[in-house]
């Protein structure tokens, strides 16, 4: 059993190269870690059409949980709200509580002389817009609210796209949401590097620890060259608890380093 959970980056700014997705790979190892299974990573413009028509797509497939990242601010392409409404035909709306959390925000800004006044203009309400029956989460760094909402048996969250305020929500709110859902699903992972072997050759090999091993899976990373080859073998599972979890990946990579050393190789823990 796996927890299967897709990712929807927005920002126009990751698809012409100005920011690096680390969100992604940042979200994608701490969902792994807990028992997860990312089964999509999705990058997309801050356009509502396409929010809207990636989010329904998304909603097709079989994910218990749907995480949106970027676009929930205050200025014209924070847009993802008012996509993930689209995709889920329902109304944005301002939601009192998301309202609630702005304004003391701002207030707190005041106070502490971050600013000289509050005033509640038409884009800070923007934040509080939610699509119906959507329900805010606490920022504890930032002011846009994450946004959670339940249809179809699925979960939908949309995080910001600044990524300490990004974390901040996920580790406070969604990562007990997700650890919930997974139960004691654990996620167990080792590497171990090889050298004096070509990756070509150890291709049977690890055709054949996976089937004698159906529950790990293992990847193979070249770091060297044909002239001097040099691969990193990641092996991974996830079960029902950490001992099944340890024994699966000890038992495959004992397997696996008995094959490679019959080839050859040279084999040694991964750094």
């Amino acid at each position: 059993m796996t927890l299967p959970i897709e990712i929807i980056c927005v920002g126009t700014e990751l698809l012409i190269g100005k920011t690096l997705n680390t969100n992604a790979n940042w979200l994608a190892k701490r969902i792994t870690s807990l028992g997860g299974r990312v089964t999509r990573i999705t990058v997309i413009s801050d356009d509502v059409d396409e929010i809207a028509s990636t989010v329904k797509e998304a909603m097709q497939r079989k994910n218990e949980f749907i995480i949106t990242v970027g676009g929930l601010g205050p200025t014209f392409d924070d847009k993802t709200l008012q996509g993930v409404a689209g995709g889920l035909d329902r109304k944005l709306a301002v939601n009192d509580e998301a309202l609630n959390m702005i304004e003391g925000k701002y207030r707190n800004y005041v106070e502490e002389g971050r600013m000289e006044k509050f005033v509640l203009t038409s884009h800070r309400i923007k934040m509080a817009q939610l699509p119906e029956g959507a329900k805010p989460l606490r920022n504890p760094i930032g002011t846009a609210p994450g946004v959670t909402i339940e249809c179809e048996g699925k979960t939908i969250i949309s995080l910001p796209g600044v990524p300490s305020e990004m974390k901040a929500i996920f580790e406070e709110t969604v990562l007990p949401i997700l650890k919930r859902a997974a139960g004691h699903l654990t996620f167990f992972e080792a590497s171990i590097q090889v050298a004096g072997v070509m990756e070509s050759e150890l291709a049977p090999i690890i055709d054949k620890v996976m089937h004698d091993n159906p529950y790990v899976y293992i990847k193979s990373h070249p770091k060297g060259t044909e002239r001097t080859p040099r691969i990193e073998f990641h092996l991974s599972t996830t079960a029902e608890n950490p001992d099944l979890a340890r024994e699966r990946v000890r038992r495959a990579l004992a397997n696996l380093r008995e094959l490679i050393e019959k080839k050859g190789g040279r084999v040694k823990a991964a750094r």
